[in-house]
């Protein structure tokens, strides 16, 4: 059960890594400080006072780096293989008890998987708000963004399993703006669908 709790945690933090790269990194890094989540052996440094003030200074330029319109499209190309090696890292340290084989089969596939999934989806959408807004939206985009990893990571450090439900239902929704913006570009008009 601990095994299936601990895969349940990896892959919320992955997905929060799909919105902002080091924001599940300092949570984790504090969950673990504060002695709320145990970490591998491996990753014991990262409960340590100063990976966790490098890991919060790290959130706070993220954060306001994609405040600006022209420069967050210029971060996407370099935050979607560092969100796979985010995502990556956050389910291989949170993993307990697995054969090393298994944790990183695991955490490459599903926890890398789906960071850089999401935040190439994200990259994808932040793309078209550019385009379509001048830039204008993309700072709401990114606090949206910022909001979402924060709560992502909370979900998965308290409640694991329902971060998992939160990732498949999150899944679904950025499947179908996919298949909207895909039509759209298409036809030249959005699809109407429905959740």
């Amino acid at each position: 059960m601990e095994s299936l709790i601990s895969i349940a945690l990896g892959i919320g933090l992955a997905a929060a890594a799909g919105f902002r790269v080091f924001v599940p990194l300092f949570a984790l890094s504090l969950a673990s400080y504060f002695q709320v989540w145990p970490l591998n052996e491996q990753w014991q440094w990262l409960a340590s006072p100063f990976a966790l003030m490098i890991l919060a200074a790290a959130c706070i330029a993220e954060a306001l780096a994609y405040l600006i319109p022209w420069f967050d499209n210029l971060l996407d190309p370099l935050a979607v293989p560092l969100a796979g090696v985010a995502g990556t890292a956050v389910m291989a340290s949170t993993m307990a008890d697995l054969n090393p084989a298994v944790t990183w089969a695991l955490a490459i596939i599903g926890g890398g998987g789906a960071a850089a999934v999401i935040k190439g989806v994200n990259a994808g959408g932040r793309a078209v708000s550019t385009a379509t807004t001048g830039g204008v939206a993309n700072p709401i985009f990114s606090i949206w963004e910022t909001v979402s990893a924060a709560f992502m990571s909370f979900l998965a450090i308290f409640f694991p399993v329902l971060a998992v439900i939160a990732v498949i239902i999150l899944a679904f929704i950025m499947y179908k703006i996919w298949r909207s913006v895909q039509h759209f570009r298409a036809v030249g008009r959005p699809e109407t669908t429905t959740l």
